[in-house]
């Protein structure tokens, strides 16, 4: 299975488990990517910015693609090789690829700054992990610094042919998908699937503004899988109802620099992984952290069963 520009729905940004001492957690991987397969995702994203992927030795990295190949049950793997150079993004490419991973996603390095340096840029990393392969433009700015336009998003979508998706998580964005989407219409922009991701901060208008669906690593995953189903029904009040009972765990999980830590901690008291661990140098939460979001947990659960934890 190859990733596709119909790809749609729901690829949960998988985070790395770690014991406390730095090791991977493999029994938590399995159970992971179990737990995305068992609630409906249509696919998973791995090794990516939440997925501590600078982190991890090489045969590690591999070694989780693998494992996520083997348990999701053939939905699509989509495998974040963004690099400093080429040549170990090529070799993680390829060697995913011959994995049976579905596609890779490739985010721009920070020192870019015009349009022509950054349609160059996928030009030259589409030619080094070769044109079977189809990869995912990461417009995260808010990262990497790296601007992105409307019309630079169309000219590496139409440069390249293996580009197949773009993962939207400007912000503000919703103009950005309203105008591609436009160009679509028109016959402007080729065929190229939109999600969304930003922890899912926006995905109530973003699905209305014309996204695919989501693609980012909250602790509730069922809840984007939710909001996509009931938006692409047209059941908006239905949709905006569910995501603003999750809005203030949230907003807590949005936080730069603790996002990875919360979601870890919640997903540790639900049970899917062992310990909340980040591999150093990462942070963990204070005590009192803990109490907050635990606070919240139980607030949701008032609306949200999911969130009895």
């Amino acid at each position: 299975m190859k990733l596709a520009p119909t790809a749609a729905g729901v690829f949960p940004i998988a985070p790395t488990p770690f014991a406390p001492d730095g090791a991977i957690d493999w029994a938590s991987v399995d159970r992971l990517f179990d737990f995305y397969s068992r609630i409906g995702s249509d696919g998973v994203t791995v090794l990516g910015i939440m997925g501590e992927a600078p982190k991890l030795e090489p045969q590690e990295s591999l070694a989780i693609v693998k494992r996520a190949v083997a348990i999701m049950g053939g939905k699509p793997i989509v495998v974040g090789v963004s690099a400093p150079g080429f040549a170990a993004m090529r070799a993680l490419a390829r060697e995913a690829m011959e994995a049976g991973a579905a596609g890779v996603m490739i985010a721009p390095p920070s020192a870019l700054r015009t349009d022509d340096q950054i349609v160059t840029y996928y030009a030259q990393a589409a030619d080094a992990i070769g044109a079977d392969v189809p990869f995912v433009v990461q417009d995260y700015p808010l990262i990497t610094s790296v601007v992105m336009t409307p019309g630079v998003i169309r000219r590496i979508a139409t440069d390249n042919a293996n580009c197949v998706m773009l993962k939207a998580e400007d912000w503000p964005g919703l103009e950005k998908i309203s105008t591609l989407r436009k160009w679509q219409a028109e016959g402007a922009l080729k065929p190229m699937s939109i999600l969304v991701a930003n922890g899912g901060l926006f995905l109530d208008f973003e699905m209305e503004r014309g996204a695919d669906g989501s693609n980012t690593g909250y602790a509730f995953p069922e809840m984007l899988i939710d909001v996509v189903r009931f938006s692409k029904a047209g059941a908006r009040d239905r949709a905006h109802d569910l995501f603003d009972a999750h809005l203030p765990l949230l907003r807590y999980e949005q936080q730069p620099g603790a996002g990875l830590a919360v979601r870890k901690y919640v997903l540790m008291r639900r049970g899917v992984l062992t310990h909340d661990a980040q591999r150093k140098p990462g942070a963990g939460l204070s005590a009192t952290a803990k109490a907050e979001v635990d606070y919240l947990l139980q607030r949701l659960a008032r609306v949200d069963s999911r969130a009895r934890v």
